[in-house]
């Protein structure tokens, strides 16, 4: 058992390292392969006056020490599969260029299939992402640009050397005309230009000629210095470190389970330990035994747990999808992995056997003649005071945290430590509240089964804490999670300011027309779109304002308005109560200042603004409402105003109906057509996904948990052996024997998993009550499914050792003697 729980912790190591490892060379090798022909990137200051145009690319093609120039145009795009959903990691779904050679080849995206897209009807993926969308060569799909969804013919496959499909995401190719249109940010312009060294040209004299041939605002990058200057797979390091967090709180556990077997093994062993020192065995040679004994244990687990490491890395690829789909390859051995294994398995082991160790090197020689072991009463008051000190020393620290969120870091620690120093104690006294309701109800069985739990305190408190640790885990991510969740769904409330909401999904964006094509629609009474935007006033904090249709704004969102009127925002712009107070506007008052476009510029054009009406209205809508059509709009893909969400107003009785037509019309997955339940829903999926992996992870530990009570129940039925006998002899059946150690078994997994739900409800609600306005949820339901599966766990670890008991014939039993 305490091999087993090394193995699991060391295969948890072993896979995160080997699974981040796999995943760092994946992308770093795609990264490096992504782009063969650039030695140089020209690269665009975003507040540079000059941009990437056809007539740069042009100049520096025509340099001597270029071979070739490459306009590049990105952006986002994402692909819409066989099954009518998005393909892919939306983060990493890019739209980029297609740009044929004489032979109609692009030497960044060799083809597989097909050819490369000659219209804007027609488009080419990467091969991976035609796989998983269920796509082949002719097939009309369905894709989506800038919030807009649109159709397309699939001309070409090609295989991508690229960062972004590596890590889960699509790469669609449009002809460079398209592609221009979709994403470059200004009319015929490119994102970067990449240059490609002549022979005998090293990239650093390329760069050095072309910086000379470029306006201020541009610089010339060599491929070298693009490369060190982007993070290798950072995403894939967070999760590596999270892994191993999680890896650790694991072998932690594997500590208790490990250092309770060899106490009990020890005190199983204490006459022998106590012979070897009779016959001149020293202290140092028999605590050398035990760790040997140990390190041979953690040894073997090591080598399993690496073997097994490297299914779990394998198990986690497929679990993130984080390195594509079979790119990034595992190694079966890799040195630092393994030398991991080895010093954590061999390690843990060794560490936590070093206190039974000396115990068993204390044992006096003439132990040797003793029956009975002494008791190990006197020596639980030091640790009771110590435990109770640092038990308090934790809960101030969480009172205190509810103030100071980041002294949580350190108070969940203590307060763990303070109860598995103080389990001894709790032990003794919380099993002894159930005697008498196990006595009731299960008679001389349930007394039994109390008295056994609190004949050695010391192991029940070792074999409590293993549940203990990973269910206070468990209690506090659902403690937090569940409150956050509340949170969500109230915000979700409050910020549905109409009977309809569009929105786009993580990473989308809403189309420039969707507003106008939903207007068009015969149950939709009303329908604005929200723009949220910035004002800049002279020589103060910008405003934060909100453009909207005002011929609609008002019926589709229920506004009240105070002073004035809407009609005249056109011409005009709305505010708040509290805003016209803080400003001391009026009705007439003149707001001067510059509209921030999307790109983040601010055009030289200024604004004199007449506050036409002031009034009160949703979040979403305050402090400041303008008309969409005073907003800037400056040619090419980064001018577009970026559309938070369009409300729309349905007739009365007509949501569904509408909400349905809606979806239709526009025929696009990345938006989101939500009524308020939709949008409660949405905001507590969001960590749904979190949560999961959160019990995923901590499952190994709680497994590990039901390991320690399996192996403290085991290693009882070897002690007991003449005692079940005994038992069996005056009159207790095999079924007897096999409820007495269940009921045991069940009060050590109540106490465990009772410690764990406290101290854990303790860290969630101080993570809780430390964010602001974020409500407190106890989550009961939860909680009694936690004390549930304790049970279960505690009936389930007594089966095997249950069974071992009853098969043991009573005269044997009775004749033996363990000691």
């Amino acid at each position: 058992m305490p091999a087993l729980a090394v193995v699991l912790g060391v295969a948890f190591v072993t896979g995160s390292l080997l699974y981040g490892d796999s995943v760092r060379a994946a992308v770093n090798r795609a990264r490096s392969n992504s782009q063969p022909d650039a030695s140089v990137s020209i690269t665009a200051d975003p507040a540079a006056p000059h941009r990437l145009d056809d007539t740069l690319l042009r100049r520096l093609r025509a340099l001597p020490s270029a071979a070739a120039a490459r306009g590049v145009v990105e952006g986002r795009s994402f692909l819409v599969g066989s099954d009518g959903t998005l393909v892919g990691d939306l983060n990493q779904a890019a739209g980029v260029n297609y740009v044929p050679d004489g032979s109609g080849k692009d030497i960044r995206y060799p083809l597989a299939g097909g050819r490369g897209p000659r219209g804007a009807a027609e488009i080419a993926v990467d091969r991976r992402t035609a796989e998983r969308a269920g796509y082949r060569v002719g097939a009309r799909v369905r894709i989506v640009v800038a919030g807009t969804a649109l159709d397309a013919r699939l001309v070409g496959v090609f295989t991508a050397h690229d960062s972004r499909v590596d890590s889960g995401g699509t790469l669609t190719a449009f002809d460079t005309a398209t592609a221009q249109r979709h994403f470059a940010p200004a009319p015929k312009g490119y994102s970067a230009i990449t240059l490609t060294a002549a022979e005998g040209t090293s990239d650093a004299q390329l760069a050095q000629r072309a910086q000379t041939s470029l306006p201020s605002g541009l610089r010339a990058v060599t491929r070298a210095e693009l490369e060190s200057g982007a993070a290798p797979a950072g995403d894939a390091d967070k999760l590596t470190t999270l892994l191993l967090s999680f890896a650790g709180i694991a072998l932690f556990v594997s500590t208790f389970l490990v250092a309770n077997t060899f106490t009990m093994l020890s005190a199983a062993r204490a006459r022998e330990h106590a012979l070897l020192r009779a016959i001149g065995a020293t202290t140092n040679y028999v605590m050398r035994m035990v760790l040997t004994e140990a390190a041979v244990v953690g040894t073997a687990a090591s080598a399993i747990g690496y073997g097994l490491g490297v299914g779990v890395a394998h198990l986690l690829g497929g679990l993130f999808d984080a390195a594509g789909a079979g790119n990034a390859t595992v190694p079966a051995l890799s040195a630092e992995p393994l030398l991991a294994a080895f010093a954590v398995g061999i390690g843990v082991t060794v560490l936590a056997a070093y206190l039974p160790a000396r115990r068993a090197a204390a044992v006096p020689p003439v132990a040797a003649l003793r029956t009975v072991q002494p008791s190990t009463a006197a020596s639980l008051r030091r640790r009771n005071a110590i435990g109770l000190i640092t038990t308090a020393c934790g809960a101030l620290l969480i009172a205190a945290a509810v103030g100071e969120p980041d002294l949580l870091f350190g108070a969940a620690p203590l307060l763990l430590v303070g109860l598995i120093v103080l389990t001894p104690l709790l032990a003794l006294g919380l099993t002894g509240l159930l005697r008498s309701p196990l006595t009731r109800l299960a008679g001389v069985r349930g007394k039994l089964a109390v008295e056994n739990a609190r004949r050695n305190p010391r192991r029940t408190a070792a074999t409590a804490t293993t549940l203990m640790v990973g269910l206070a885990m468990v209690t506090a991510v659902t403690v937090a999670v569940t409150s956050v969740n509340r949170f969500d769904e109230r915000e979700a409330d409050r910020s549905m300011a109409s009977d309809l909401r569009i929105t786009a999904v993580d990473f989308g964006e809403v189309g420039q027309g969707t507003a106008a094509r939903v207007a068009r629609l015969a149950d939709a009474e009303a329908v604005t779109s929200v723009i949220p935007t910035y004002f800049d006033l002279a020589g103060k904090t910008p405003l934060s304002v909100t453009a909207v249709d005002p011929a609609a704004v008002e019926r589709a969102a229920s506004l009240t308005v105070r002073e004035g009127s809407l009609d005249r925002l056109d011409r005009g712009i709305a505010v708040t109560e509290e805003l016209a107070a803080a400003h001391g506007w009026r009705l007439g008052s003149r707001v001067t200042g510059s509209f921030t476009s999307a790109s983040g510029r601010t055009p030289d054009t200024r604004a004199s603004l007449p506050v036409v009406a002031i009034y009160d209205g949703p979040e979403e809508l305050t402090p400041a409402l303008v008309s969409e059509r005073a907003l800037p709009r400056p040619a090419g893909a980064e001018g577009r105003p970026s559309i938070g969400s369009v409300l729309v107003k349905a007739a009365p009785g007509r949501t569904a109906a509408l909400q349905e037509e809606i979806r239709r019309a526009l025929d696009n997955p990345a938006l989101l057509v939500q009524d308020r339940a939709d949008a409660r829903a949405a905001a507590t999926a969001r960590t749904a996904p979190f949560l999961n992996i959160m019990y995923a992870m901590l499952s190994v530990t709680v497994l590990i948990g039901a390991l320690g009570v399996v192996n403290t129940m085991s290693m009882a039925v070897f002690e007991r052996v003449r005692e079940i006998g005994l038992l069996r002899a005056i009159g207790l059946d095999r079924g007897g024997i096999g409820s007495v150690l269940r009921l045991e078994s069940v009060t050590i997994s109540l106490f465990g998993s009772a410690l764990g739900v406290v101290a854990g409800t303790a860290i969630g609600a101080a993570a809780v009550l430390g964010q602001e306005a974020v409500p407190l949820v106890i989550p009961w339901d939860r909680t009694a499914l936690f004390f549930l599966a304790s049970a279960a766990i505690g009936v389930l670890a007594s089966l095997w050792p249950g069974r071992q008991a009853a098969r043991i014939p009573m005269l044997e039993a009775i004749g033996a003697d363990t000691e």
